[in-house]
């Protein structure tokens, strides 16, 4: 997988020289000397309270700012700086646009009390709920079949966005609009494809991408480019290939860590399958990638001498483990318990013991699952 944190190692620029408001005022008060200097031939001091300096200094708080604002314009040509309204612009130059808020979807079971000799109607738009206030609404027509009890439809969340995700099948299950002969509704699978409008990160990896999207040979940066343009939802993906068969793997799992459902991969299926995305010598598969369990155990201690802080030190420990999980969720990562071990410690631990996970080798289309929650123990002050 191309290595996305090229984006933020590129080294940094400044466009006023890395000024900085002490530079500013000490050149317009040089400036001042030696322009009185040159008038009146008299050698003139500004003494820290004088009132021409004070001028000078309230001048230079405007003009730095102005600076401030030119070094901005120039940092939003450059992806690794760019963001909000100049990231969207910035990204139609490589014919990329900022992907919208998208509704979470579901497969709604609809069964009639029944069977009758007609068909029975089931309009598009037909509401069902959760036990909550989330609506998923039919996306199309649907019927249930003369001799038959249900028909399976599509359905899509009235609400974009993650609200809409991770409901488990069973759990839409109230029929807000009643539908003649029609008992009960249930959705069959977790909902999911929900997702908020794509954040800056996102977009600008998206952009970093483009560029293998423009290639009719099927490079690995097209897949992976096309696979988050079809639902910002997506999170991490990985494209394999055996050329010699042709065969194109993808393995890819959710922005929140989680694994995809099977209408998420079809549906992902499908659209990189399009005409113009997929080669036609490609044979294409899509797929969640397989987990490798791990653990998480450990024992920390905090140095006496920061017992004012031990409270904040436990809840920054806490937030660690929490952002090992995130960091550890990466198909193809090692399971690496020094990483979790360093992240620990920068929060404020004086050591720490990991008795699990081990390390483990993860396969490049594999992805590593906490098993269980982890069990995190603070074991109390020790001596510096």
């Amino acid at each position: 997988m191309p290595d996305i944190s090229a984006i933020q190692n590129t080294p940094d620029v400044s466009f006023i020289d890395n000024k900085t408001i002490d530079d500013v005022r000490g050149d317009m008060v040089a400036d001042f000397e030696a322009f009185m200097l040159q008038a009146t031939g008299s050698k003139v001091s500004l003494g820290r309270a004088s009132v021409h300096r004070m001028i000078l200094y309230s001048a230079a708080a405007q003009i730095y700012q102005a600076m401030q604002y030119v070094d901005r314009a120039g940092k939003q040509s450059l992806l690794k700086y760019s963001y909000s309204e100049f990231l969207d612009n910035l990204a139609l130059l490589k014919g990329v646009t900022r992907e919208p808020a998208k509704a979470a979807t579901t497969t709604i079971r609809f069964t009639a009390s029944a069977t009758r000799t007609l068909a029975t109607p089931i309009p598009a738009g037909t509401r069902v709920s959760s036990s909550g206030s989330i609506y998923f609404s039919t996306m199309e027509y649907a019927e249930i079949p003369a001799g038959s009890l249900t028909v399976d439809v599509l359905a899509e969340c009235t609400a974009t966005g993650n609200a809409g995700n991770g409901l488990a099948p069973g759990e839409v299950s109230t029929i807000v609009d009643p539908v003649p002969y029609i008992t009960s509704a249930v959705n069959q699978n977790t909902t999911e494809g929900g997702a908020d409008v794509e954040n800056d990160e996102s977009l600008a990896e998206r952009v970093y991408l483009a560029p293998g999207a423009y290639s009719t040979a099927g490079p690995e940066d097209g897949y992976l480019y096309h696979a988050k343009k079809y639902n910002a939802a997506i999170g991490d993906v990985v494209a394999t290939s055996d050329h010699e068969a042709g065969q194109v793997d993808i393995v890819f799992i959710m922005a929140d860590g989680s694994k995809p459902g099977a209408a998420m991969i079809s549906g992902l299926q499908a659209y990189l399958s399009g005409k113009t995305i997929r080669p036609m010598t490609d044979k294409l598969t899509v797929k969640a990638p397989e987990e490798v369990t791990y653990s998480i155990n450990l024992t920390y201690y905090i140095n006496r001498s920061d017992s004012a802080r031990a409270v904040a030190i436990q809840t920054a420990v806490a937030q660690a483990v929490e952002e090992y999980k995130t960091w550890q969720r990466t198909i193809g990562r090692d399971v690496n318990p020094s990483q979790l071990a360093a992240m620990v410690m920068e929060a404020g631990a004086k050591r720490v013991t990991v008795t699990a996970p081990t390390f483990a080798a993860v396969a490049a289309t594999k992805v590593a699952a906490l098993t269980g929650s982890a069990t995190v123990t603070y074991g109390g002050l020790e001596d510096d």
